[in-house]
């Protein structure tokens, strides 16, 4: 709340206020402001306080004025180019102005949600968070599995040199008969470890592509993976997801229009959908990549949550022309970064290349840690308890939401929900970081950004009617 006996004065309190969020990426590039009616009524403040405040942002550089239109928040690209060059004139970009595509956001677009996780809003239960609350993952089985890996003799064993560079033995066996029971062929030799999935996406880019390749990338998707396949020079190719799978039609475009060197999907419980893929569609994609000469990466992170039988590229095409990636920070312990991506034995050295100059190895103690709980069994019981608490979560979640006027836009399955909310949910997000709430709106999860109704929730944190109360007032206000 703004404050009169501040030693700050209104208009320096708001400002402030705005600045802090956008420097903590809270606020996105391109997100609008909002108006100053708007804004003076949330505030309680007058709109002279508000124009005031907007001022002060205009003139640190971090808002841009559009004639009829508001105050938009600044691509950080663009406040350094006008700091170096004020009269630059900036052009278009030839890939947009061929495709019609305006472009894909920057990266530091898409870490907001991310920095969100770090910059705590509240110690309210965060509806936009992409992981399970801590208390969900605590366990006994983690803790004694390190210790017992940490011993005195073991921790020598393993700090004192390098460990082995395709990652720990134990845990590169386990991992191929975890991948043996979806049905996805891979010996321990076509498994390489990596500082968890976002890292294994990262070796399979670098390794696969160079600066100029076009990719296919399912929308919506994750943002940050559009963004980090665009810092590496990449084209991006949005193909729209839908309930069976990616939309071919214009998968079969792209192909002949711009031959793409890879297309990146999350068959299983995508994210933000829900969506998993079908026997039919995971064909015909795979028929695409024979015929055209493309490789596809499947991220598999939400393996552990996902239904028994779900259809995956890599058990239909054997690794032939798929990647298989995944990790264990969304059902076991986010800070241990481990994940890893198997391959055809063709592409495995490749790989190896690529980790080895970005990490020479990874973490064996902890690998070896996790390899105990995969091996015992500590693993999947307590994934199947994770399931099951999800559940009932999802189904307690569902009813606020419907109850609060939300609409599904995709069936509600996994960990996420897709939600219509029928309003800007942009300005939502801004109006409810006032109340202590992150949401995720729909336009992070586009290639390029597209205000717009939808927004992911999280199921898990989701379940308290005091958060759907006070998006419901709001709701209404807007």
């Amino acid at each position: 709340m703004l404050m009169k006996t501040s030693s700050q004065s209104l208009t320096e309190q708001l400002s402030g206020r705005f600045a802090q969020r956008i420097r903590d990426r809270l606020l996105a590039p391109g997100a609008r402001l909002p108006s100053v009616r708007q804004c003076a009524q949330q505030q309680g403040v007058s709109p002279s306080t508000v124009v005031a405040a907007y001022d002060q942002l205009l003139a640190q550089g971090l808002v841009e004025a559009r004639k009829n239109r508001g105050f938009f928040v600044r691509e950080l690209a663009q406040r350094q180019e006008d700091a170096a060059a004020p009269a630059r004139e900036r052009r278009p970009d030839a890939w947009a102005t061929a495709t019609g595509f305006a472009g894909p956001r920057t990266p530091i677009d898409a870490t907001a949600l991310i920095r969100g996780m770090f910059h705590r809003v509240s110690a309210k239960p965060q509806p936009g968070m992409g992981v399970f609350p801590p208390e969900w993952l605590e366990s006994t089985f983690m803790p004694a599995a390190v210790r017992k890996v940490t011993g005195t003799r073991a921790l020598q064993s393993f700090s004192l040199q390098y460990g082995e560079p395709m990652g720990d033995s134990a845990l590169r066996q386990a991992l191929s008969q975890k991948l043996a029971a979806l049905n996805v062929p891979a010996s321990p030799d076509q498994i390489i470890t990596t500082v968890g999935a976002t890292h294994a996406l990262d070796i399979v880019s670098r390794s696969l592509l160079r600066p100029g390749d076009p990719v296919m990338v399912e929308e919506p998707g994750w943002a940050v993976e559009f963004a980090r396949l665009t810092a590496l020079g990449m084209r991006l190719l949005p193909v729209p997801r839908r309930a069976d799978g990616p939309d071919l039609e214009v998968m079969a475009k792209y192909c002949e229009a711009h031959r793409p060197k890879l297309y990146v999907s999350v068959s299983v419980l995508h994210n933000p959908t829900g969506y998993c893929l079908t026997p039919g569609a995971a064909h015909r994609v795979l028929q695409l990549a024979n015929r055209y000469d493309f490789h596809i990466v499947e991220d598999d992170t939400y393996s552990h949550i996902g239904p028994e039988h779900a259809t995956r590229l890599c058990a239909l095409d054997g690794l032939q022309r798929t990647l298989h990636v995944s990790g264990f920070a969304k059902i076991l312990a986010p800070n241990w970064r481990v994940g890893f991506v198997a391959a055809h034995p063709s592409l495995v050295e490749r790989l190896l290349d690529t980790k080895l100059l970005s990490t020479l190895t990874t973490p064996a103690l902890l690998e070896r840690a996790l390899s105990l709980c995969i091996e015992q069994g500590q693993l999947r019981r307590h994934a199947e308890r994770i399931r099951t608490r999800l559940d009932a979560a999802r189904s307690r979640s569902v009813k606020l939401a419907m109850n609060a006027g939300c609409r599904f836009a995709a069936e509600p399955a996994g960990l996420f929900g897709w939600v219509d909310t029928g309003v800007d949910t942009d300005a939502l997000a801004q109006r409810m970081l006032d109340e202590g709430y992150l949401l995720a709106p729909g336009a992070l999860f586009h290639a390029e950004r597209k205000p717009g109704t939808l927004m992911r929730i999280n199921f898990a944190t989701t379940q308290d009617a005091t958060f759907w109360r006070k998006y419901s007032e709001l709701v209404r206000r807007m």
